[in-house]
């Protein structure tokens, strides 16, 4: 090895590492207009006339060398520090892949719906994503090409910090996944758990020991539960967690909080408003006195068809 190759390795393995949390600020802009396609900060997105109020413009947590951020940014995050700047060139083929013509297809209008039968309009057929071109009689021109396909991006970035604190680590693993980080802690605690072990005589016997397990508390919001992303992945993004963090365990706690309302909430309200236990005997001795009416009113109506015949 060189003395160069030597220096430059040091120089790596002194700073960011693979695997290494992260937090980043960061924009992308496309190349052929200058375009803002993503940011991490708000004063770019308001230049940009980008408005989203439920956006959170912060800088996000990644993990170096496992594919959340482009091939390109996470060589250059490799031996990095905290303040350091940079810019990456990301080419078309290594970011939302080249422009496929044939991924423009006809299809039927009755396909989509009503509101969607225009240009411009995002739709969803047959588990694919697209947009709409033109709408000519009963055909509809989809592409289902990516919107930035065949798009350079410049991607900017800055280091914020590294990521030491597990909690923090959890959240931001949960926000990549979400997009949103729900309310957790990460506790360590003692339980007893059998064990086999060998006598001195060679045979097996079970024992009962104390040991530590570390885990981790999520509470699990309405909206968390909603997520279409937590719904059909919560096993592997559970296990991504456990094994990222060296956790034992990780129990998701529900939480309702009375924000969706509806019918249980209504309900609770016009229970509590009737009295309690009390209420609640009033309205059987109510339903019970409206099913015996109803056996009389049966009976007489049986009484009055067979005098008729």
């Amino acid at each position: 090895m060189s003395e160069n190759e030597a220096d430059a390795e040091a120089e790596t393995e002194s700073g960011v590492q693979e695997g290494d949390f992260v937090r980043i600020d960061y924009t992308v802009r496309t190349t052929s207009d200058d375009r803002v396609v993503d940011t991490t900060r708000q004063d770019v997105a308001e230049e940009a006339g980008i408005d989203d109020d439920e956006y959170d413009f912060s800088p996000r947590i990644i993990v170096v060398g496992e594919g959340h951020v482009f091939p390109g940014v996470d060589d250059a995050l490799l031996g990095s520090e905290v303040g350091d700047e940079g810019t990456v060139t990301i080419p078309a083929e290594d970011g939302f892949g080249e422009y496929n013509q044939e991924q423009v297809r006809t299809v039927s209008s009755s396909k989509l719906d009503e509101e969607n039968r225009r240009p411009g309009a995002q739709v969803q057929i047959d588990g694919e994503q697209g947009y709409v071109e033109t709408v000519i009689g009963g055909r509809a021109r989809v592409d289902f090409n990516h919107p930035l396909a065949g798009e350079e991006l410049e991607y900017e970035y800055e280091v914020v910090d590294i990521v030491d604190d597990d909690e923090e680590k959890a959240a931001g693993l949960l926000g990549m996944y979400l997009q949103m980080e729900p309310e957790l802690r990460i506790e360590t605690e003692t339980v007893e758990e059998e064990v086999t072990v060998e006598d001195d005589d060679g045979e097996e016997t079970t024992e009962t020991e104390e040991v530590e397990q570390r885990t981790l508390y999520i509470e699990a919001s309405q909206q968390m539960q909603m997520n279409q992303q937590w719904m059909f992945q919560k096993q592997q993004v559970a296990q991504d967690l456990m094994d990222r963090l060296e956790l034992d365990r990780v129990v998701v706690e529900e939480v309702f909080d009375g924000s969706a309302g509806g019918m249980m909430g209504g309900m609770g309200g016009m229970m509590g408003g009737m009295g309690g236990a009390e209420a609640i005997e009033e309205e059987i001795e109510d339903i019970e006195a409206d099913l015996e009416d109803a056996d009389v009113d049966a009976e007489e109506i049986v009484d009055e068809l067979e005098d008729d015949e």
